[in-house]
């Protein structure tokens, strides 16, 4: 079984536009390199183009950055070349957008500066024309004093892969104490910087500490980022005007966000925004004639406030009362997920692709879509598991069990907190001729199969969730046997749940041709040692059939 090796490249010539010698893995204790501590990366592809990303380390003043970029790692023919400068104002991130380049080619790129070059990554451009096979790797939920990122390693190593689809919660805001203490300081993987992050300081740090993880660097040599965030990025939900995890003594909510998306762009291979404000981040990536894939912003352009079904407790006497508070309050028409800019745009997006035929459409979607109402607890076989849930997970069971004899949802932050706002993103899609959605969905730190309807029963296709690459199982406070008689119930109570399973850390491969699709579901057996196996949970399939998706 493969044990943590990586397939990273890094080239070792004397000069960075002419070739020399290169190996072909990364020393398998992780790459060492006062100047690029941080590693390379590559994303945002177009056809042509493609941004390049590295950080050169203890540097001042304003530093001189060469890249170059070749169609092979010793580097003989370099097709495309140039140089930047960076300094304090970016904390010494250089990034560059590589253009001229021929689409769906695969290619080699490197940095020089301070006299030392650069670790060589790899990367591609997306194709056009005919395209017979891609494959999709979703990650999401790093957070660092809770393991390694072994999850990202393993992406680097997987040969399938084209492209990595980042789906959210790349870092996590929190102090020494907080969510993850415990574990980092066993590990000793504590957070950089030790308080939470509020400050622009603080982000820059944190985004530095977390591309030090030796599966991150491995796996940001290896193949091109598509991504979008979450909410821990700022902090622990947000929405349009203010957050969960902001308090008035952090000062200005729009002033901490500003920096955290600051930082953000620094550290990411993203494309700036230009006519767009920084928040506005979406886009359309097109795989030749094979598939689109839609990267959603759900956080500060437009969210609402999200509900505390706890407010209403007195008020919700039975199931019939719970939904008419549900249908009255969190269903509200004028509740938002997305921007009304995002969803024109998505709209004619979607019409581009269902007019230009291509056989998938594919969410980049941050929360759960499917329609998930809470599993009743109250049965016999979770009753006989009760003396196994810690005294810290008795709140919390008792809490999911009344949810459940409502009939309620127990994630407000999800798409099911936003009801009217999933229903006008499935009406946008259906005004197009797509009742063929596929989304794949991070954000709960659980494997997830669903099937996604509209509140008419329309079936509007699928989704697939992926687990966290290092954050903990979710309701991790009602212990194992119970969390997966938990899962086990969520499904049974739910025709859009086809299964759940929150035991592992890992990702989803998805495979797609011109006539189905493949889903893994692949774990990895530890992140608390760099020394693991991975293993593939479960596979499905994924057939186009009747106008929409469906598993065989």
């Amino acid at each position: 079984m493969k044990i943590n090796r990586r397939e990273a490249v890094l080239g070792m010539s004397s000069s960075l536009l002419v070739g020399g010698c290169a190996t072909t893995s990364l020393n398998p204790d992780g790459y060492s390199n006062e100047v690029f501590a941080h590693g390379v990366a590559s994303g945002d592809p177009g056809t042509t183009s493609v941004v390049l990303w590295t950080r050169v380390s203890g540097s001042q003043g304003n530093v001189p950055v060469l890249w170059a970029v070749a169609d092979n790692p010793d580097f003989r023919r370099p097709v495309a070349t140039g140089s930047l400068t960076t300094n304090a104002d970016r904390d010494y991130t250089a990034k560059a957008v590589a253009t001229g380049l021929e689409p769906g080619k695969r290619y080699y790129y490197r940095f020089r500066a301070s006299g030392t070059e650069s670790p060589t990554g790899r990367t591609r451009t997306l194709p056009v024309g005919r395209v017979d096979k891609l494959v999709i790797a979703a990650v999401s939920c790093s957070n660092y004093p809770f393991g390694y990122f072994n999850a990202y390693e393993a992406v680097a190593d997987d040969p399938e892969v084209d492209v990595v689809v980042h789906l959210g919660d790349y870092i996590y805001e929190y102090s020494e104490d907080g969510y993850g203490g415990e574990a980092g300081k066993r590990l000793g993987r504590i957070h950089d910087p030790r308080h939470e992050m509020v400050s622009l300081e603080d982000y820059r740090r944190r985004h530095a500490q977390y591309k030090t993880d030796r599966g991150s660097l491995a796996m940001h040599a290896m193949h091109p980022l598509i991504h979008t965030w979450d909410d821990h990025e700022s902090t622990n939900n947000p929405w349009k005007d203010g957050a969960q995890n902001h308090q008035p003594e952090e000062g200005d909510w729009e002033a901490r966000r500003a920096r955290s998306l600051q930082a953000y762009y620094e550290w990411m291979p993203s494309r700036e925004p230009s006519d767009r404000r920084p928040e506005e981040r979406w886009d359309h990536f097109k795989f030749g004639d094979l598939a689109s894939l839609y990267t959603l912003e759900s956080r500060h352009t437009a969210r609402s406030e999200q509900i505390n079904l706890a407010d209403y407790r007195e008020q919700m006497t039975s199931p019939e009362a719970a939904q008419e508070i549900y249908d009255r309050v969190v269903g509200a028409e004028d509740r938002r997920m997305l921007s009304a800019e995002m969803e024109q745009f998505l709209e004619a997006e979607i019409a581009e692709s269902v007019d230009a035929g291509r056989r998938w459409r594919i969410l980049a979607n941050q929360t759960i879509l499917a329609r998930v109402v809470q599993a009743d607890l109250d049965e016999p076989e979770f009753n006989a598991l009760r003396h196994t849930i810690p005294e810290s997970g008795n709140q919390l069971a008792d809490g999911l069990t009344a949810a459940g004899k409502l009939g309620l949802t127990s994630n407000m932050d999800a798409w099911d907190g936003y009801p009217a706002a999933r229903e006008r993103l499935y009406d946008l899609a259906s005004r197009v001729g797509c009742n063929d959605l596929l989304a794949i969905t991070g954000d709960t730190h659980i494997f997830w199969q669903n099937q996604l309807f509209d509140r008419n029963g329309i079936r509007m296709g699928l989704e697939l969730g992926t687990t966290a690459v290092s954050s903990p199982r979710g309701y991790r406070e009602l212990g194992p046997q119970a969390t997966t008689r938990l899962d086990e119930l969520l499904a049974q109570r739910n025709e859009s749940v086809v299964w759940v399973d929150g035991r592992y850390r890992g990702y989803v491969r998805l495979s797609l041709n011109r006539e189905q699709a493949r889903a893994d579901f692949i774990t990895v057996t530890t992140i608390e040692s760099e020394l693991y196996a991975t293993e593939t949970l479960r596979s499905v399939r994924i057939e186009p059939r009747d106008g929409s998706l469906f598993y065989s």
